[in-house]
């Protein structure tokens, strides 16, 4: 066995503290139920702002997926981790909601606002402004693998469990997401490329 595929299983497996509180959750243990959302509440929210581009919207959806998972807990197989399915519940939740949304701007300007005074430089806020520009010019399936992958940091295991593909797939539309990304960038936002 290699390295690389010793990872991948460790990335694929609960810890045992996570799946006792599963098993607990699953007994109507209010407590180990809230540890489960207090646990995940972040990268659930996260996710769905990253495809809603709306704070609003993705606490919605964030409650809507925990709605989902609690009732949905019977049908979990706690031999598999569950950030990877509470994730999967939040990319098709947020999809389902962003089909009909175009709020964009609103949010990042509304963004812009609420953030503390300790905020990075003009000049960085710029790049990553026009970085997240870049990025919405994808198609939707480039811009999710390139949020989950590097927004939230997710393995490329979680990435596959999340999308419900095989992990080579998570490789191949990375590599065409990034590349076209690149293309993007040179076309469109030349400042980013220097």
């Amino acid at each position: 066995m290699t390295l690389s595929s010793e990872i991948e299983m460790a990335e694929n497996r609960p810890t045992s503290a996570e799946q006792q509180w599963v098993r607990q959750a699953r007994l109507g243990d209010a407590a180990a139920w809230e540890w489960l959302v207090a646990a995940y509440q972040e990268p659930v929210f996260r996710l769905a702002y990253l495809i809603l581009g709306d704070a609003t919207e993705a606490e919605e959806v964030a409650q809507d997926v925990f709605v989902r998972a609690y009732f949905s807990l019977g049908r979990f197989d706690e031999s598999r981790p569950l950030r990877p399915w509470l994730l999967q519940i939040t990319r098709n939740l947020a999809r389902n909601r962003w089909r009909g949304l175009k709020r964009y701007w609103t949010a990042v300007q509304r963004w812009r606002q609420q953030q503390p005074e300790s905020m990075p430089s003009a000049t960085e806020q710029q790049e990553a402004l026009l970085l997240w520009q870049a990025v919405r010019r994808l198609k939707p399936t480039a811009q999710e693998i390139i949020y989950l992958r590097y927004f939230l940091a997710m393995s490329e295991a979680e990435t596959a469990v999340t999308l419900a593909v095989q992990p080579g797939t998570v490789k191949s539309r990375l590599h065409r997401a990034l590349q076209q990304l690149q293309e993007v960038v040179e076309r469109e936002f030349p400042e980013l490329a220097q």
